[in-house]
């Protein structure tokens, strides 16, 4: 096995048991993946898996992107700003919620930014990435040029979750897709915590029925992408019509405990 990367000699060759057992874990994903698209009728090509990396040190993560985990995601800006140079190979998500001071370097670091929850973020970002990207103040630019976002929606009205409320979602979409930077690939949820997996899909299908709703508008720009289902759902999402599901533990294992008071 080759070493990742020909421009520097930092990235070691990664353990080949680590990239086993991340293959391994991918496969399995996969696996599900295609049987519950099955029970849906759906096409598994159609459902990226995004492999969630939030505290997984660079090291584990290369192993990863060799077993084929490509796409990854990160829950803060800084850890994915830090992990990004160290990890040549991959496409990187913002999973996690986006203040307005990290919103520069998140156009500066993440290719897909999932977690837009509002006009003002929204507009933010145009505006960022119209500045960083050279573009025109104004107007449509090159759709090659602008960010992947998705909106983020709290279809459980959920007071703990982030994102738009469905109806306010409703009212702002018009001025969202006027920000001609942004490219609006779809919607995104955080499901609630639920015991069984199963419990879980009115969530999924809430959103898929508000995608459904908002994409049947006149003139529409909103994308169909959606991004829901993690470790313990994931079966049931792709069943809903989830297209991305961000899946960590079931790669990298459980995450360390939190230290006490932090």
């Amino acid at each position: 096995m080759t070493g990742l990367g020909t421009d520097t000699d930092r990235f070691v060759t990664p353990d080949p048991g680590l990239v086993a057992a991340y293959l391994a874990a991918r496969e399995r994903i996969v696996e599900t993946i295609a049987s519950a698209a099955a029970r849906a009728g759906r096409d598994p090509d159609a459902v990226t898996l995004v492999a969630v990396s939030k505290t997984v040190d660079a090291t584990r993560v290369r192993a990863a992107v060799v077993a084929g985990c490509t796409v990854l995601g990160e829950n803060r800006v800084q850890e994915g700003a830090d992990k990004a140079p160290e990890v040549p190979g991959a496409t990187w998500h913002l999973i996690g919620p986006l203040q307005s001071n990290k919103a520069r370097r998140a156009v500066e670091v993440f290719d897909v930014v999932e977690t837009v929850d509002s006009l003002a973020l929204a507009s933010r970002l145009d505006r960022i990435v119209r500045d960083v990207r050279g573009l025109p103040p104004a107007g449509d630019v090159d759709p090659a040029r602008r960010l992947r976002v998705l909106l983020q929606a709290n279809v459980d009205d959920d007071p703990a979750k982030a994102g738009f409320d469905p109806d306010d979602l409703a009212r702002d979409l018009s001025a969202i897709e006027d920000l001609g930077a942004l490219e609006l690939a779809g919607l995104m949820t955080v499901g609630r915590l639920v015991e069984t997996a199963e419990a879980a899909r009115p969530t999924f299908a809430a959103l898929r029925r508000l995608s459904e709703r908002l994409r049947a508008r006149p003139g529409s720009r909103l994308g169909p992408a959606l991004s829901m289902g993690m470790s313990h759902d994931y079966a049931v999402a792709v069943e809903e019509g989830a297209t991305i599901v961000r899946v960590g533990t079931a790669i990298f294992g459980a995450r360390p405990a939190p230290a006490v008071g932090g």
